[in-house]
């Protein structure tokens, strides 16, 4: 049975490598996110397999916007849209700043993933997987990105919990560094770059098809035994026992 995926932010980055992944495996595949240019040229690249839906997660009245045009059964939803919304800013200059900055990274991260879930719950069968997009920031204190996705592990469990009781999945995808996406949007520096790559224990920087690999494993029947877990893919850089 072909099976339909929900990958938010997927438009670029770690999003459209899922994409990709997805329906090289068969499955139909719907791609969402603010952008519609970079969302419609990665569904043209797929194939008629691909739909693109432009999406802000964080506005309740977007998000029902974009249920009236996904089909009734979401079979593996991927929350992945997000990202640092302090890269590139300027840094607060007082605490309206601070609070600013804060609530931009929580509404991004954590707030997308839970208002996307919780309206499409019901659309994910008994025995579907859900995914949900962390980070190595979460271990490493990263201020308000590292916490919002700190956050989204810990609700995590609650989902699984929840869900668990009619087979489906959930677990928090959690990337070191990657390569090829526009997260550090052109600010890394090459000492930056290969200060990133000396703390992973195999000194290769992650790329997008690491991550599209594992979350393809994670939808898939062999890892319907793992559920309410935090997956580092993260060459070692965050090494646990």
């Amino acid at each position: 049975m072909t099976r339909n995926i929900l990958v938010t932010g997927g438009g670029t980055g770690l999003g459209a490598a899922m994409a990709a992944r997805f329906t090289a495996g068969g499955d139909r595949v719907f791609l969402t996110g603010r952008r519609p240019e970079p969302l419609a040229a990665t569904a043209a690249a797929l194939g008629e397999t691909a739909t693109a839906i432009a999406c802000d997660h964080s506005d309740t009245r977007s998000l029902r916007r974009l249920a009236d045009a996904l089909p009734e059964r979401i079979d593996v939803l991927i929350n992945n849209a997000g990202g640092n919304t302090a890269i590139g800013a300027p840094p607060p200059e007082d605490i309206e700043g601070v609070e600013m900055a804060w609530r931009a990274n929580l509404s991004a991260n954590l707030m997308s993933a839970v208002l996307t879930t919780s309206l499409l719950m019901p659309r994910v069968p008994d025995g579907g997987s859900m995914i949900h997009i962390g980070s190595i920031a979460a271990d490493k204190g990263t201020g308000a990105y590292g916490a919002a996705k700190a956050a989204l592990a810990s609700w995590n469990l609650e989902l699984a919990r929840e869900v668990g009781p009619r087979g489906v999945t959930s677990n928090v995808l959690s990337p070191g560094y990657i390569v090829d996406t526009e997260f550090f949007k052109g600010l890394i520096t090459e000492e930056s770059h290969a200060m990133r790559v000396s703390a992973t224990m195999i000194k290769r920087a992650g790329n997008p098809s690491d991550i599209a690999g594992t979350a393809y494993f994670l939808a898939s029947s062999d890892a319907r035994n793992i559920t309410g877990q935090v997956l580092k893919v993260d060459g070692g850089a965050f090494p646990s026992r």
